[in-house]
């Protein structure tokens, strides 16, 4: 299952991304590439397939793993958090 996508975490996500868009995308290339090569190019291979633009199919998608990715920590800090 998903974690939620709080509306903060989506304002910090947007806030790092469009603050620079070319350069956090092209950040977020090297980082898929280290951290999940299979998504990488699997975002590549999606971005050259379509009839759409490829650097804006690749930002959704990178976006898209930025938010999970956000959200997944916030659910596992709050699921081991003790008093």
């Amino acid at each position: 299952m998903l974690p939620v996508i709080s509306e903060d975490i989506a304002t910090t996500a947007f806030n790092e991304i469009f603050e620079d868009m070319p350069s956090w995308r092209k950040k977020m290339i090297h980082y898929i590439k280290e951290e999940n090569p299979e998504i990488n190019t699997a975002i590549i291979e999606a971005a050259n397939k379509t009839n759409l633009d490829p650097k804006a199919v690749a930002l959704g998608a990178y976006m898209t793993y930025l938010l999970i990715e956000l959200a997944s920590k916030e659910n596992d800090a709050i699921m081991n958090f003790t008093e």
